[in-house]
């Protein structure tokens, strides 16, 4: 798994459990995966490393499945571990969670008006890239444009994650549900299950 990570992802450095019935975990099989898509975690999702998740999906294909945890900020500061980049020690901006490979890894997200060297598209205006790109957003800023940096990164083999699937563990949204730079994390699960929600795919305890 850890080898189809590093082949497909561009790495730059380093409450209450909802319930629902068999028959809503049936209907929360999405019919398919693609890069791009957002991947939310069903309410019976217990791996502790994916409950109460929202994915971006960055490579989907024969060799497997790369996401990226969105909603799962931590204590650190962006600051802190790029340290070369002294404008950042302006920001407030938190390092996130990205998944359970690479931990040691970083993964820069941004939202761009134009592809800029380094920079590898994703869906929309969504792309991945290396800290040159970082440092030209907060040098020359523009309307809309936005990032985030992350841990770590998920990775399933080929076929895993279609079995978990088949399984009710996801449901799928597409990208454009949710301005993932400014929804807030904390809330992001929950709104993508209200989604989710919308034509009664699945049933929540409130």
């Amino acid at each position: 798994m850890i080898g189809i990570a590093r082949r497909a992802l561009f790495l730059v450095v380093m409450t209450v459990v909802p319930s629902f019935s068999v028959m809503a975990q049936q209907e929360f099989v999405p019919s398919s995966v693609h890069k791009g898509a957002l991947l939310v975690a069903s309410p019976s999702l217990d791996d502790p490393n994916f409950t109460q998740t929202v994915l971006l999906i960055l490579e989907q294909g024969q060799g497997g499945t790369i996401g990226l945890i969105l909603n799962r900020p931590t204590n650190v500061l962006l600051a802190e571990v790029l340290r070369d980049l002294p404008m950042l020690k302006q920001t407030n901006q938190r390092l996130f969670g990205g998944g359970p490979v690479g931990r040691t890894q970083l993964v820069l997200l941004f939202r761009l008006k134009q592809l800029l060297p380094d920079a590898r598209h994703i869906v929309n205006e969504i792309y991945l890239g290396t800290p040159t790109v970082l440092e030209r957003v907060m040098a020359s800023p523009k309307s809309g444009e936005a990032f985030r940096g992350f841990a770590g990164f998920a990775g399933w083999a080929p076929g895993q994650l279609e079995f978990e699937m088949h399984q009710g563990s996801w449901g799928v949204l597409s990208s454009s549900a949710f301005d993932i730079f400014s929804n807030d994390p904390e809330m992001l699960w929950r709104d993508s299950m209200s989604m989710l929600q919308a034509p009664r795919a699945i049933s929540i305890e409130r």
